[in-house]
């Protein structure tokens, strides 16, 4: 899956964006820059449309716990539409539930989802750009740290989880430091 699996547009209610195939550490970088330029904006909307997606990764979730922190302090929200049941699943159990509206039947788009697939579709709606996620290796690290410490955050049982995820990728970071340092 590359960051092209992922296709936007700007409603005037919010960013939709559509992940076709499995969200995971390969596109989350790219979601997390089309979100990041969309709230700097001032707008907090955003809406994950995961019909087509069969599954998420920790990665991408905690990209989407990061980007509902930042959409919240915006008076926003981030909303996900067509959760598989699996993914519901995993984004409960990790206390996503608490910052994410997940599928929320109350929400305004929920009346015309299927007219904003179509316009995504008709528009021929820009992809991500995959040069955003062409993250060196350190880079990427960072984000995948980022991610998980921001799960880690949300709940004790997360810290304990993902401890360990996050021990060996800061000592990953440090040797891409110390190699940077050599002469």
């Amino acid at each position: 899956m590359t960051a092209t699996d992922l296709t936007h547009y700007e409603f005037d209610d919010c960013l939709w964006v559509r992940c076709a195939g499995r969200g995971s550490f390969v596109n989350s970088p790219a979601l997390k820059a089309l979100a990041d330029k969309y709230l700097e904006k001032g707008s907090g909307n955003i809406v994950i449309d995961l019909e087509i997606c069969p599954g998420v990764d920790s990665t991408f979730m905690g990209t989407l716990a990061g980007l509902a922190r930042k959409a919240l302090a915006l008076g926003g929200a981030v909303q996900i539409a067509t959760p598989t049941q699996r993914t519901r699943a995993a984004m409960e159990s990790l206390g996503l539930d608490m910052i994410l509206d997940l599928d929320p039947q109350d929400a305004p788009w929920q009346a015309d989802i299927q007219q904003r697939r179509y316009k995504l579709a008709e528009q021929q709606a820009p992809k991500a750009d995959d040069s955003i996620a062409d993250l060196s290796e350190p880079e990427r690290t960072r984000h995948v740290l980022e991610a998980h410490n921001t799960l880690r955050e949300l709940n004790k049982k997360n810290d304990e989880t993902f401890g360990y995820v996050c021990e060996t990728l800061e000592e990953d970071l440090k040797r891409h430091e110390n190699k940077a340092d050599t002469p």
